[in-house]
């Protein structure tokens, strides 16, 4: 008989009760001890889900108070010694600084984990990188899962993704030249690790090695054997799990390799599993991911089992089933969304109801399809009722996207013209000062926002306390002496859900969240149908700002391939058509702010590196279709109007000439954390736009200090000219209260204002590149 497991659980809980637990305990409402009662009882809740639903193991480990990366390292001791702390005896204080910094020390830095929107922290390798043992953490929730009964899978980070998600210092010794250098330090500690494991009496271990999917160079693939080689002796049964993409290119390698079994993603790989069932070792498992473990789309049973069949046959109980990756990307239960239209809900499965497919798909397998015959009639009636459903389809829509031209996606003058234009209309001074957009989402913005969503309040108050809170933003603004300002955002909920609620063709769930990075949730809209606008969305927000001061206020938007990206997407046509639908909608928007008055309006693209797919090969089919919609959404406005976009927390390095071809006027991105790293890439690529470079990081409390800010400043003036720069901070406010955004933002116009004085002092910073035509 067949078995089953899943990768991964949401951590987060059904209704987000590990975030809300965090928050009180940064706040210093909960204590250490209330905390950790939270994440048992989440653990034992989504442990008891799996056995419920009938999977033969529970997985534990997949469990982790910030992030599963940060996480391992601090089973492994691989902290940066620049905090300080001891591994063996790290106290989730300590382990919260990591991710969130100290007065005295930034953050680690944060970064996309491969093409989602989850975000990783960013291990640093060094001279004195080791690994001597951490904390006990995962031995308590192995104690914990076997206490009530279950049967235990561990889950663990690799140590070559690991190694190859770590980035080296600057300062590194010589010997140090590449990631692959520390392996023979870390794999001891694995080596420690997993005979530890052993010992608890775990049969299986499954370690997640994604690096597999990417284009990994000759040095890495040649790491695999060797590494694990070194690892198997005293370990459990090892199952290397492989997800995102296809690594049918390694498939000699992984038949090879000293492990157990292996994991494929037969959603996004599908067509690998010939190349593996192909003499496949007859000891081996063979795990194959089935249902899709990033979308909320529910299974098409008959399909699945269709695929399964041949490896049945041939593998027998050698066969697992699973999702196609960790559900942590998905949100926990359908049964909390009795408000979505009955309809689309029959074509949704959430995290348990996808516990529930794969258990079924088991028992359609091992007993026979008449066993769960009316669940397949069930994912019968749901492929038909979409497929058949007119609110799938707008004729207006795909006529007027037919009609599009290559015009359509151009400016009317190059950038060099267009900024003539714009500096002589904005009058803005050197090094201009701004915020990306957003501003604190405090409890009282909240709990308006609720009482208007519920019905307690009626529209003209809800307005009413809007405009009192753009007030409020934009008279700190004035204060705190920023030269472009923004209305702040009061009114948005989430940058996409928000649009997601007043864009036809999208559905919003009321509790559909999944985590972004440490206790931050999104709750991503669902892309059922055709995309369009019915009405301006943003347009009277902004115009109100304005009345209020005489100074430049953006009009706020994010683009179109964020919105793509960060939302659960119908996979029935093209991503790059429902990409298009989404930018014609935001073009619409875009001429209706220009025409409301905005000088300057920001299209966010956060996503844009995000959405490059794993292999290279398919990179240049994405961009082009990517830079499109992007410039379909902006290109509609006259010269002197600036078009701003934003992008962070990605490897931007590869995209720089797709981000050149997008033709915004300024980019703003994240460089805080890398300590400017990201505009090395700027100084052979000669961007030019103009940019700004953040300078303090928003994903942590610290208050940046002056002086952190003019070395950043001096650093980015050595590459960017200073009439091309901006100073702005790495991302949006929302997440952080009013006392640090306004200390930090008074010591970032303060540090502008030195280096715009130092310049028209002519007392050299900097030397910069010349401007670019």
């Amino acid at each position: 008989m067949s078995k089953t497991h899943i990768l991964g659980f949401p951590r987060i809980g059904e209704r987000r009760e590990l975030k809300l637990a965090l928050d009180a305990y940064w706040r210093g409402d909960f204590s250490e001890a209330q905390l950790l009662a939270v994440g048992r009882d989440l653990r034992a809740r989504h442990w008891d889900l799996q056995r419920l639903a009938g999977l033969d193991f529970a997985t534990v480990g997949d469990f982790a108070w910030y992030d599963h990366v940060l996480q391992t390292l601090a089973h492994l001791g691989g902290l940066p010694q620049r905090f300080g702390f001891t591994p063996a005896t790290l106290t989730l204080a300590q382990h919260f600084s990591l991710a969130r910094g100290t007065a005295a020390q930034p953050a680690l830095e944060m970064t996309k984990w491969f093409d989602t929107n989850y975000h990783y922290l960013v291990p640093e390798w060094g001279a004195d990188t080791a690994f001597d043992g951490g904390v006990d953490w995962l031995f308590e929730e192995i104690s914990q899962a076997q206490s009530l009964g279950h049967a235990v899978k561990v889950t663990l980070l690799g140590p070559l993704t690991l190694l190859y998600l770590g980035k080296i210092r600057a300062g590194a010794p010589e010997w140090l030249t590449h990631k692959i250098d520390l392996l023979p330090v870390l794999i001891p500690a694995y080596q420690r690790l997993l005979s530890r494991i052993k010992a608890c009496g775990v049969s299986w271990v499954q370690i997640d090695e994604p690096i597999l999917a990417l284009d990994l160079d000759a040095l890495w693939q040649a790491a695999f054997l060797p590494c694990y080689e070194a690892l198997g002796p005293d370990a459990p049964d090892i199952l290397l799990a492989t997800y995102f993409d296809s690594v049918a290119e390694h498939h000699a390698l992984l038949r090879e390799l000293p492990v157990s079994g292996l994991h494929l993603d037969l959603v996004r790989g599908r067509v690998q599993l010939p190349e593996f069932l192909h003499e496949w070792p007859q000891e081996k498992v063979l795990s194959l991911g089935v249902v899709d473990g990033r979308n909320v789309w529910r299974a098409d049973l008959d399909d699945a089992l269709a695929l399964l069949r041949p490896a049945s046959e041939q593998l027998g109980d050698r066969l697992w089933i699973s999702a196609s990756c960790s559900l942590l990307h998905v949100p926990v239960d359908l049964r909390l969304e009795p408000d979505l239209d009955e309809d689309l809900r029959s074509w949704l499965a959430f995290a348990v109801q996808k516990l529930e497919e794969i258990a079924a798909l088991k028992r359609g397998l091992d007993e026979g399809a008449v066993v769960i015959e009316p669940l397949l009639a069930q994912s019968r009636r749901a492929d038909s009722s979409r497929t058949a459903s007119e609110r799938s389809h707008n004729t207006a829509v795909r006529r007027r996207l037919d009609a599009l031209s290559d015009r359509d996606m151009r400016r009317n003058s190059a950038f060099a013209k267009r900024i003539i234009k714009q500096r002589a209309r904005l009058k803005l001074p050197l090094l201009p000062t701004t915020t990306i957009g957003s501003f604190p989402q405090t409890a009282k913005i909240r709990k308006v926002r609720a009482a208007f969503r519920n019905g307690s309040i009626g529209l003209p108050e809800y307005e009413d306390a809007m405009r009192a809170e753009i007030r409020l933003a934009i008279a700190r603004q004035e204060e705190l002496g920023l030269d472009v300002l923004v209305h702040g955002e009061a009114e948005r909920n989430d940058m996409v859900e928000y649009f997601g609620e007043r864009l036809r063709g999208f559905a919003v769930t009321a509790s559909g969240w999944i985590q972004s990075y440490g206790s931050r949730c999104v709750k991503p809209p669902i892309i059922y149908g055709d995309v369009y606008r019915t009405e301006p969305i943003t347009v009277k927000w902004t115009r109100y700002a304005q009345s209020l001061t005489t100074r430049p206020v953006k009009g706020m938007l994010t683009g179109p391939i964020t919105i793509l990206q960060w939302s659960f997407v119908r996979e029935d046509q093209a991503r790059e058509i429902t990409a298009c639908q989404i930018a014609l909608a935001l073009r619409d928007e875009v001429q209706d702010l220009e025409r409301g008055g905005a000088d300057i309006i920001q299209i966010d693209e956060p996503a844009m590196r995000e959405g490059l797919p794993l292999k290279r090969r398919d990179w240049d089919n994405y961009l082009e279709w990517a830079v499109k919609a992007f410039r379909l959404a902006s290109s509609a406005v006259a010269d002197g109007t600036q078009i701003h976009t934003h992008m962070c927390y990605a490897e931007f390095q590869d995209i720089l000439p797709a981000i050149v071809a997008m033709d915004a006027d300024v980019i703003t991105i994240e460089t805080s954390r890398s300590g400017m790293e990201l505009l090395e890439a700027f100084r052979t690529f000669h961007y030019p736009a103009e940019i700004g470079p953040g300078v303090y990081d928003i994903h942590s409390p610290r208050v940046p200090r002056l002086e952190e800010l003019l070395q950043l400043l001096d650093a980015a003036a050595k590459v960017i000219p200073l009439e091309r720069l901006w100073v702005n901070p790495d991302c949006g406010l929302k997440t952080r209260a009013w006392p640090e955004t306004g200390a930090s933002l008074a010591a970032m116009v303060q540090a502008a204002r030195i280096v715009r004085d130092r310049a028209h002092s002519a007392v050299p910073v900097s030397a910069p590149l010349e401007p670019a035509a």
